[in-house]
């Protein structure tokens, strides 16, 4: 049966009149006969009982209506609430962050788009890119930002775009040696212990990159701790274990109270990154094919012009 044939029966049912009910549809009467007719031969049932120039509903007919009713009722919720997605008053919006961005960069935005839209659940989800990067080609998360390079075989099913940045700084705490110290040679840098984030991490990609510009691997550091989140990393580093490098959005309050330092590299070669513009761009992904709702058009938007 159909939508159509449903409420043209109700319709029946509710004026207990062919001609009334055609009129309230603003169809033939014809019409209504022949939906009505139809459904009786689909079913083998009588919905009405014709008892000379009026019409009753059978047994039959009092269940469907009852049940059409139902029916009917379910669609214009279903209808409303698909508007007021539409319109933006409901709905859901999850999203997938790195841990440095998710902490620190995306909350002013996430609050920003609540106070316009209060009726949209924000759902977000943090990890390090890698975990993040896959999520969204999963469909785990509508929308994601990361600050590290996605692999490139996971790239191939994604849309990246710029919509933020940050800087690293390689920082130490007031006990480490090198407190009073504003500079290090870059061969030094092989002299201390380092404090690092995890593998998959963007900081430590973006780390890694630099340090082999610098003409150091990875290996000739002597990396004491590894770390999930860069608030970990902070931690360890204001205990004096080592260094590290990490962004500039999580060391503000830190370094305005000298309880971090950050530390300038030089004696490096002209052709290779300066220490003090160790700037990397936070990336916007989603995936290519899946279709994106007016939230998440909202929500990108407000990142873009952010």
């Amino acid at each position: 049966m159909t939508l159509d044939q449903l409420q043209i029966f109700l319709a029946v049912a509710q004026h207990m009149h062919f001609t009334r009910a055609a009129e309230a549809l603003y169809i033939t009467q014809p019409s209504v006969s022949a939906a009505i007719q139809s459904l009786e031969e689909q079913y083998g049932v009588k919905l009405f009982n014709r008892i000379g120039r009026r019409i009753e509903l059978t047994l039959a007919g009092r269940m469907l209506q009852a049940e059409a009713q139902k029916i009917l009722d379910s669609v214009e919720l279903t209808e409303r609430g698909l508007r007021e997605l539409n319109d933006l008053q409901r709905g859901e919006l999850k999203l997938g962050a790195s841990q440095t961005i998710g902490n620190y960069w995306l909350p002013r935005f996430i609050s920003l788009f609540k106070q316009q839209y209060p009726g949209i659940t924000v759902d977000c989800t943090l990890g390090n890119t890698t975990e993040i990067s896959e999520g969204t080609v999963t469909g785990l998360f509508d929308l994601s930002l990361v600050e590290g390079e996605v692999e490139p075989s996971i790239l191939t099913s994604l849309q990246q775009t710029i919509v933020g940045g940050d800087c690293l700084q390689i920082v130490i705490g007031q006990s480490h040696p090198w407190f009073e110290r504003s500079t290090v040679k870059v061969t030094e840098l092989t002299n201390t212990g380092w404090v690092m984030r995890e593998k998959g991490s963007g900081t430590r990609q973006q780390f890694e990159q630099v340090l082999k510009q610098w003409g150091i691997e990875l290996i000739q550091l002597n990396v004491i701790l590894s770390m999930k989140s860069g608030d970990m990393v902070k931690a360890a580093v204001e205990s004096g274990v080592g260094a590290a490098a990490i962004s500039n959005l999580i060391i503000t309050k830190e370094l305005r109270l000298d309880m971090l330092r950050c530390i300038k590299v030089t004696g490096l070669a002209k052709d290779t990154t300066d220490a003090n513009s160790l700037s990397r761009p936070f990336f916007l992904l989603k995936h290519r094919e899946r279709f994106q709702t007016r939230i998440c058009q909202v929500f990108e938007q407000l990142l873009v012009s952010g």
